[in-house]
């Protein structure tokens, strides 16, 4: 018996489905409240689910999965080509449906609902960091206006902009309780962020694979962590350098007439797992370039070799993509991180 192949366009209170039957070649189409959704698919027989990686879209995945269906998630950037006329949700629909049928389409890994939540701690902690840096912006511009220049460094001029609003004069009495309560306000910030990082960290250490990633040079819990839950699962990779391209850690290419050239790395993906990547590579070369015995491990030679062809920025790169490799190599085959491996290619 053939398997019918649904597109599923979800929303927030209406969905639209499109289908062809498997049976008689019937094209259908329907319309779904919310609350009809499960109750609809669960007296259909096994089908396919086709949909698009959106906000909700994992939480009906699970959902779907349970009912015993095979669920299929799109990146939006594949479907939207399929769109021939005018953006509604039948034609997303029946677009979704379209591209679900092209042989050789990427898909997008299906994530548990823990997963789900370590990357939504990651998105509330990003947002917290973002809304301290402004308040501390704010408040160095304020005070500046005033002849106070607090020293550098968030941690040093907090305790000076403390230290100074308690005790009158340092700037207007107008002005100096509401810039002690946007002090206050970095303090509690600073809480909730370490409250954060602290929920992180304990999942860090139950879970084997961030414990093994861990150990790889220029990842923390916050990277090890946010690899795991936006991996999803690591098989649905190819290999290692399928995992840093879903990342955009690779050069992105242009070729035509049988010449194909690099450009810059195509920066696909999610943009902050790619930011902790590279910000944990700079801090690798980094520490190479200050070392003074250089050579002394197979990865040095391979910095040292590639820092003398290629500029800073580049090299910095090179490391997150093979970290990148790393990572899911080492979640994928479930081993131990040996910084004297060899790969070995097949024959």
């Amino acid at each position: 018996m053939k398997v019918t192949t649904i597109g599923l366009d979800i929303a927030k209170r209406v969905f639209a489905l499109y289908w062809v039957e498997a049976d008689s070649g019937e094209i259908k189409r329907r319309t779904l409240r919310r609350s009809q959704m499960l109750l609809w698919f669960a007296r259909r027989e096994r089908c396919v689910v086709a949909m698009e990686a959106c906000g909700s879209a994992h939480y009906w995945g699970r959902e779907l999965s349970k009912l015993g269906h095979e669920v299929r998630l799109l990146a939006p950037k594949f479907v939207r080509a399929f769109v021939k006329t005018n953006k509604t949700d039948a034609a997303d629909a029946q677009a979704i449906w379209e591209c679900s049928q092209r042989p050789g389409m990427h898909t997008v890994a299906l994530k548990s609902e823990t997963q789900q939540s370590v990357l939504a701690l990651h998105r509330v902690r990003e947002q917290q960091v973002k809304m301290r840096s402004m308040y501390v912006n704010q408040l160095r511009g304020l005070m500046a206006e005033y002849g106070v220049e607090l020293p550098l460094g968030r941690v040093a001029g907090l305790k000076q902009a403390g230290a100074l609003l308690t005790e009158p004069g340092a700037v207007p009495e107008l002005l100096r309780p509401i810039l002690y309560a946007q002090l206050e306000q970095v303090r509690a910030l600073d809480a909730r962020i370490e409250d954060i990082e602290r929920a992180l960290g304990n999942w860090a250490k139950a879970q084997p694979g961030c414990v093994r990633v861990d150990k790889v040079p220029g990842v923390g819990e916050l990277t090890a962590t946010a690899a795991l839950a936006s991996m999803g699962e690591p098989k649905g990779y190819g290999s290692g350098r399928g995992f840093a391209a879903s990342l955009g850690l690779v050069p992105a290419q242009s070729g035509t007439g049988g010449k194909v050239h690099l450009l810059k790395i195509s920066k696909r993906g999610d943009p902050y797992l790619r930011k902790l990547l590279i910000h944990g590579a700079r801090s690798v070369v980094s520490a190479h370039r200050r070392k003074t015995n250089k050579g002394a491990e197979p990865q040095s030679q391979w910095l040292d070799r590639l820092l003398e062809r290629r500029p800073f920025n580049v090299v910095v790169v090179a490391v997150a993509n093979k970290m990148a490799r790393t990572i899911w190599a080492l979640v994928a085959h479930e081993c131990e991180y040996d910084p004297n491996h060899r790969s070995v290619r097949r024959a």
